[in-house]
């Protein structure tokens, strides 16, 4: 006599049946990237993608909501979130105002936008992921799906979702990002920072101006300016823990027209970055003395614009721990590598603020050189979206079914 299935039984039902329906739905899936990537749109601006994307999640039976913000989805999968665990999976929809270099049938139409960091790719798997869930019976639990909008700008989408409570009454968060190192069809993961803070920091230094030849009757400007470039980054990793790994880098330095003429004004641009968060909450603070302690011995006066963008990305070790289950599952061991720390940012770490999050690497290189992000060139290997969308939707079954043992908080 049979038994009534198990929870494991249905687990491993719940995972072919969406192995089944990612292959089966492979050259749509393609598709609609396509789609997506030759109509990128920039952040908050995602009308369109947003609209399509809506169209698609109700032709799958379900009922997305728009943020507040107009643009940017959510869609909740599954049973009443109030009688069971709700797991959050994240994808990015916005471009980049880069301009399209690829030769491909599927380009940009879009002068000057274009979606070189993978976001048409996230956005893709987590509709794949949606559509997948949606065609089971008794999922046991909630999985709800973001589809966030201006992950590129700071303080990033990010910030808003959490900010409007979407995530409240969830117990974990998962997204996963695109990664040209890896070969598609492996995985790639990390307990702890995988990604840094990222702030942006812009000085302005003044003073009377004058002449090259008679530098001591004003302020060298020039001479301020390149002792607060070189002397503050160095004094910065002086005053915290060496495995923060914290790091200023100038981008940009402007001052004077003249060569024999000492400038009224100057100013650097730059970002810091961090992976430790606590040393997070303290950057600004640090770089605000440091800098008008080294300008001020010139006489210059200072002016600084601190913007705090995006926190470290810190995987929760459980939630990993579920992501290599997951990945276990969907490449087997041989495609599961560790993913290095990377000094990028990613406005996915806002939602650690309110709950434990994990972010998976989606390896995409397809053969020869990597195509790297944020080039005009960048482009995917499609057969990573299967391996998305399996992973994405396996990693929820294997959440919920945990979460409803012993929720995460």
């Amino acid at each position: 006599m049979t038994g009534a299935p198990t929870p494991d039984d249905r687990h491993d039902q719940a995972g072919r049946a969406v192995d089944t329906w990612a292959q089966a739905h492979q050259p749509e899936l393609v598709a609609v990237r396509r789609h997506l990537h030759a109509h990128p749109e920039l952040g908050f601006a995602e009308h369109e993608t947003t609209a399509f994307l809506e169209q698609r999640l109700t032709a799958a039976g379900l009922a997305p909501r728009r943020l507040k913000s107009g643009t940017g989805l959510v869609c909740d999968v599954g049973g009443d979130p109030d009688a069971g665990p709700v797991v959050v999976l994240r994808a990015d929809i916005d471009a980049l105002p880069l301009t399209d270099l690829k030769d491909v049938p599927y380009a940009s139409t879009r002068e000057g936008l274009c979606h070189a960091c993978g976001h048409d790719v996230h956005t893709t798997v987590l509709l794949g992921v949606a559509q997948a869930l949606a065609s089971l019976d008794g999922l046991p639990g909630t999985v709800r799906c973001v589809f966030q909008p201006a992950e590129e700008q700071v303080p990033g989408g990010g910030l808003e979702v959490v900010d409007e409570g979407v995530l409240a009454g969830a117990t974990r968060a998962f997204a996963l990002h695109c990664d040209p190192s890896l070969p598609a069809g492996q995985v790639g993961l990390r307990t702890g920072a995988i990604t840094a803070a990222c702030d942006r920091v812009e000085v302005t230094l003044t003073g009377p101006g004058g002449h090259t030849a008679r530098p001591q009757l004003t302020v060298d400007l020039v001479h301020a300016m390149g002792r607060v470039a070189t002397e503050v980054p160095g004094l910065l990793s002086r005053l915290v823990d060496p495995r923060a790994s914290l790091s200023l880098v100038w981008g940009a330095i402007t001052a004077g027209v003249a060569a024999n003429t000492i400038p009224e004004t100057g100013q650097l641009r730059g970002t810091l970055r961090v992976l430790d968060r606590s040393v997070w909450d303290e950057a600004e603070d640090l770089v605000r003395r440091l800098v008008t302690e080294v300008a001020g011995a010139s006489g210059a006066a200072v002016s600084i614009e601190y913007v705090r963008g995006v926190p470290p990305v810190v995987n929760d070790p459980r939630s990993v721990a579920l992501l290599r289950s997951a990945a276990l599952e969907t490449v087997g061991s041989d495609g599961v590598a560790v993913s290095p720390q990377s000094m990028g940012g990613e406005d996915f770490g806002w939602f650690a603020e309110v709950l434990p999050i994990a972010l998976a690497r989606l390896g995409t290189h397809g053969g020869g050189t990597p195509l790297d992000l944020h080039r005009g060139t960048f482009d995917v290997d499609e057969r990573a979206i299967g391996v998305g969308v399996r992973l994405l939707a396996r990693t929820a079954l294997h959440a919920l079914t945990a979460d409803a043992v012993a929720p995460a908080r």
